[in-house]
């Protein structure tokens, strides 16, 4: 289900793509689900720890961490979404998300007050499917190239937000989590990573920690069931660039 642009004075941003990454990335990240025994206390990184002392760890600190860039490529309902997006502690955001093949909403947040959307083309056309010729021309040219200036609380810029927060992508998942197998050692994005696992039916989960410095998730990758996908944490603490768009760069929806 579509939510369109109804006129170019309210542009809108598809919330059922969004809200289904959302869940996906809480999904794959739970880890939660049914009782069993513990590990034994292992040596290696982590020595000594459970598969679900390190999860609890893991997630404690991702949710902690000043700043924080998510990679996102999942599947939901037969719809492929993708996100990439930097965000940090104190309000600054700026990404992409992409919905289906091509249609590609840039986001920034310089502060906690505001947001600025950007559409490309592919994104206009979908949204403004089913207007009039008349609605359609109006749209492209208030918003073509140009950034819509929306109050951060808006519900259209909501969804999106979202993803700017690691406590509201993660959901608090994975913390209590008990059944958590310790896999193997490996790397990811070059750095040292042990693999968390979690099957659950035809579901399987498994979450990649550092294994070195602070235990920040890596990667999250859920295989099988309706909702496969893969979410990479990285720039753990670094800078975050945000800029407000100029003010000859945003649409004048009066």
């Amino acid at each position: 289900m579509r939510a369109p642009v109804p006129a170019p004075s309210r542009p809108r941003v598809r919330r059922t793509a969004v809200a289904a990454l959302l869940c996906a990335a809480v999904a794959a990240g739970a880890a939660a689900c049914g009782p069993s025994p513990e590990e034994a206390k292992p040596a290696g990184p982590f020595a000594g720890l459970t598969g679900s002392q390190i999860a609890d760890k893991a997630f404690a600190a991702t949710n902690a961490a000043p700043s924080l860039t998510v990679d996102v490529d999942t599947t939901s309902e037969g719809e492929r979404t993708r996100a990439y997006v930097s965000f940090d502690t104190t309000g600054k955001c700026a990404g992409t998300v992409t919905l289906g093949a091509t249609a590609t909403t840039e986001l920034v947040r310089a502060d906690e007050k505001n947001v600025y959307l950007r559409f490309d083309e592919a994104s206009l056309n979908e949204q403004s499917e089913g207007e009039t010729p008349e609605v359609r021309e109006a749209m492209f040219k208030a918003l073509k190239g140009r950034w819509v200036e929306l109050p951060a609380s808006d519900p259209d810029a909501k969804d999106l937000l979202a993803l700017c927060d690691a406590k509201e992508l993660l959901d608090g998942s994975g913390q209590g989590a008990s059944g958590i197998e310790r896999g193997g050692e490996t790397t990811v994005g070059g750095r040292k990573a042990l693999a968390l696992t979690e099957p659950d039916g035809d579901v399987t989960r498994t979450v990649y920690v550092a294994a070195e410095g602070t235990p920040y998730i890596l990667r999250i990758v859920t295989k099988g069931g309706d909702e496969p996908g893969t979410i990479t944490f990285s720039r753990h603490g670094k800078p975050v660039t945000a800029k407000a768009p100029a003010p000859k760069d945003i649409a004048d929806l009066d």
